[in-house]
């Protein structure tokens, strides 16, 4: 679903009764007319106005945190998120139990897209207004993104209970059961709300991507369409709208609805990103690549301002890595480690072909598909940490049950449990040393192709990783660096490399192959993928429902004149990864 929980501007500012701080200051005659200037032009929806002389009260009186909570309010309304989270600080140097102010400063993190220090805000307003609903919600959302889909579903059943009837409360049994994949009962309950609450945009931007993950593209468009016509603000709604099917020239309307739309006034910089992306597509769809790599480039460019990524730092980390993972530390640590065979890694750059892999291997009768598990992530940046002193018996072992007991929840019948997060191509070594018995399934896609493809797709900010420009090619390189490492130090029939280009041209033969070296008898339905009824939640939910194609590959060649930067992946070197068989 969702990366985010996304509710459209916070809650109204309101300035609190000032009667209190007005008697008790010999600033009082100035603080008047100032708060009833501030208020009016709240009222009025001008939050920004209201910033001059809410600024001037709480200098006059700096100590109250009521005042720099509002101060905050209306920064965080006007979009100057480095004014509000300063603000919100300030008045909880003042009063540390201020629960508003540690909640709204939790939106103001989210909104600037630091997820962890979102949820610690969230989580101390929580510890001291238990019944903050949207706090348990927004945070919530935000662990679900990071991977830890348990801690998810608590807070979205505390929302849930302290929500009661509300809209959050009806939306975090949603969420809730959609985290346990519980789809059925998750549509019930969001077809529920709509028809109690037919304007709420929250619960049909929702409905329309559990539609969608399923396939039900026509539906899901309703329910996308609904959700921007109820919340303007929600203009990266658009993102998912285009990609329930190719856009024709009849969809021309819509496309003008989209670039109208990037003139929403208050529209953030994340929804505006997400309508660069879906304007492109669209542009995309229409043949016209000039105008489609132009928002390309726009949305790049806003997420630069909101993701930092240090290209020296990661060669110098990749560096680290690869001088660590020798020949005789993988023969050493391999000897720690468990025995099980269930799980299938299926590893490569973002948009390399891992869903179309997973769809694949878990049409198989005995494999469960277990998604994109935020797992090694967290374990690998661990011990990567922790350096040789995590090289110890006791940190194999306790990863390995760990993660056992995750696929076991996933499917405790399954034979094969796969694990698609893509960049688990880090920590191949680690995992091998870890489950030496099981399979790593390395998608490879031209450089190029691949390049253009991120370039195109929305990543949460929180994630950080280029998708375009310099930046990008100089990850291709560390990325295809690392790759040589571990196609050198791993056994062959451990770590199985997949050649999108081949795969796409000869499906009936390398599908075998793909299913044999997970170890599975072969079954038939692994050749239709189209079929898979499990939700997908990928950006190319539309691709994965259609038959093996092969219409992306050298999909770069109609962007030639527009690459840039991305050029330079065209250079490729003999021991390049992506030209080799």
């Amino acid at each position: 679903m969702k990366e985010l929980a996304r509710t459209g501007p916070a809650m109204l500012v309101r300035v609190t009764d000032r009667s209190g701080v007005l008697s008790d200051s010999p600033h009082s005659a100035q603080l008047a007319p100032l708060l009833a200037s501030a208020a009016e032009l709240l009222k009025s929806g001008c939050p920004a106005e209201a910033i001059a002389p809410l600024r001037e009260a709480a200098r006059l009186v700096p100590s109250d945190p009521a005042l720099q909570h509002d101060l905050g309010l209306a920064c965080l309304e006007a979009g100057h998120l480095d004014d509000a989270i300063a603000a919100f600080e300030r008045a909880i140097s003042s009063d540390p139990d201020y629960s508003d102010a540690w909640f709204r400063l939790g939106i103001a993190r989210e909104k600037l897209g630091d997820a962890r220090a979102a949820v610690a805000a969230y989580h101390r307003a929580t510890e001291l207004a238990p019944s903050l609903t949207e706090a348990w919600f927004r945070a919530g959302a935000l662990v679900y993104t990071l991977g830890h889909r348990a801690a998810a579903v608590a807070c979205f059943r505390r929302a849930a209970v302290t929500g009661g009837k509300t809209s959050f409360g009806r939306l975090g049994k949603a969420r809730a059961l959609l985290a346990e994949e519980r789809y059925e009962e998750a549509e019930l309950i969001l077809r529920k709300t709509l028809a109690v609450d037919p304007s709420n945009a929250l619960a049909h931007d929702l409905l329309g991507n559990l539609l969608s993950e399923f396939g039900r593209f026509d539906q899901a468009r309703c329910c996308f369409e609904r959700t921007v016509e109820l919340a303007p603000l929600l203009a990266g709604t658009y993102y998912e709208l285009v990609r329930c099917r190719p856009l024709t020239s009849a969809d021309r309307s819509l496309l003008e609805r989209m670039i109208a739309a990037l003139d929403t006034p208050g529209l953030e910089s994340s929804e505006r990103l997400r309508l660069h992306l879906a304007i492109g597509k669209a542009f995309d769809d229409l043949g016209d690549c000039a105008l489609a790599m132009q928002h390309f480039d726009d949305a790049d460019a806003l997420r630069r301002q909101s993701c930092s990524f240090d290209p020296a730092t990661f060669s110098t980390e990749i560096d680290r890595l690869i001088s660590r993972t020798t020949p005789e530390w993988i023969a050493r640590a391999r000897q720690l480690g468990s025995r099980n065979r269930k799980p299938v890694f299926i590893v490569g750059m973002p948009r390399s072909g891992t869903t179309l892999i997973e769809q694949i291997v878990s049409m198989h009768p005995d494999v469960r598909a277990g998604g994109e598990l935020n797992f090694w992530n967290e374990r690998g940046a661990e011990w990567h940490r922790a350096g040789s002193a995590a090289d110890l018996p006791a940190f194999f072992a306790q990863a390995a049950t760990d993660y056992s007991r995750v696929l076991h929840l996933i499917g405790p019948k399954a034979a094969r449990v796969t694990d698609k997060m893509p960049f688990n191509f880090l920590w191949a070594g680690l995992i091998h040393a870890t489950f030496p018995d099981s399979i790593i399934l390395h998608c490879r896609r031209t450089a190029i192709d691949t390049a253009l493809s991120i370039h195109q797709t929305h990543f949460h900010p929180s994630l950080a990783f280029p998708t375009g420009g310099e930046d990008l090619v100089a990850y291709f390189r560390v990325y295809q660096r690392l790759m040589a490492h571990w196609r050198s130090v791993l056994p062959r029939d451990r770590f199985v490399e997949v050649d999108y280009q081949e795969l796409t041209s000869a499906p009936a033969i390398v599908i075998p192959r793909i299913i044999a070296a997970c170890g599975l008898p072969w079954h038939e339905d692994c050749l239709r993928p189209e079929t898979n009824s499990r939700a997908v939640n990928t950006p190319s939910k539309w691709q994965t429902r259609q038959p093996i194609y092969r219409s992306s590959v050298e999909r770069w060649r109609r962007y030639e004149p527009w690459l840039g930067p991305l050029r330079a992946l065209l250079k490729q070197q003999p021991t390049d990864f992506s030209e080799s068989s």
